[in-house]
């Protein structure tokens, strides 16, 4: 059986659905922008999220919402790195670091994180794949783009999209066992792009690499409810079913227990895992 190790702890591969828990120490995150971005309370909050079942925790500094402004690496790291350092030594997960800056994930990962979350999959910042290799971490690799013109099917421009980063990270030295993919819900997409993608996220299987969905409150699930973001668990979770029926190994969430439970359930009726 395939598994994906993450610092010192094991995961195997096709057994359960693994929860990634959302901690952003932004002021202005689309959903919790400013609720976390003090050290104490972010990790409260991430030791909140392990006590409810979460397998990971997923660290960010930077909003990545459309319209929010850039930070400078200073401040991506000024916001992280005592969050990263701090959790490092009181929680018993891996930590993750969400950024697409090779200076954030590097100085992170000295600090506690293994594991890169980079939503422009080693695309933006080319120097990204060579701090994977550098520190033998893994890296979740996100599709993305400016604007959301795809010539010809969207799915296959994606896949050649995977095809790319793949191929900046082998090149780099990083190993492909390392590697998981995220279509990216919500970046460079349309709503109805990102219904289209979620009618099609067998179609990344292909790949033979993890997978992990992120739907976490975001606008897709306001494009069929109609709801703000602290009202869109429901819905959030129903693509976490689909995501375990489509055989993807983890979500990213803000909300842990609903996902995790809902998560576990499907799991049994789709891996026959008890």
């Amino acid at each position: 059986m395939k598994s994906l190790t993450i610092d010192t702890q094991v995961f195997p591969l096709g057994q359960r659905t693994y929860i990634m828990g959302i901690l952003n120490v932004t002021p202005d995150s689309f959903s919790d922008g400013g609720k976390f971005d003090a050290v104490e309370g972010a990790v409260l909050h991430g030791l909140q999220m392990q006590n409810l079942g979460a397998d990971i925790i997923d660290i960010g500094g930077e909003s990545t919402r459309p319209t929010a402004e850039p930070v400078t690496i200073e401040e991506e790291l000024r916001r992280v790195l005592p969050v990263v350092r701090a959790l490092k030594k009181q929680s018993r997960l891996p930590l993750s670091i969400d950024t697409y800056k090779a200076d954030v994930a590097a100085q992170a990962i000295a600090c506690g994180a293994s594991l890169i979350n980079d939503v422009w999959g080693f695309q933006k910042d080319l120097n990204m794949a060579h701090v994977a290799a550098q520190y033998k971490v893994p890296a979740i690799l996100m599709h993305n783009q400016m604007g959301t013109d795809y010539e010809g099917d969207i799915i296959e421009a994606m896949k050649h999209y995977f095809s790319r980063s793949i191929e900046l990270a082998i090149s780099a030295g990083v190993s492909y066992d390392r590697l998981i993919l995220d279509p990216g819900i919500g970046f460079g997409k349309t709503f109805e792009q990102n219904i289209h993608v979620m009618r099609n996220l067998k179609a990344f299987k292909s790949f033979g690499l993890p997978l992990v969905l992120g739907t976490s409150r975001k606008s897709i699930i306001n494009g069929i409810l109609n709801v703000p973001p602290s009202e869109r668990v429901n819905g959030t979770v129903a693509t976490t079913v689909m995501a375990v029926e489509c055989g993807y190994d983890m979500v990213r969430v803000h909300d842990i227990k609903e996902n995790l439970e809902a998560a576990k359930v499907a799991d049994v009726i789709y891996r026959g895992q008890f």
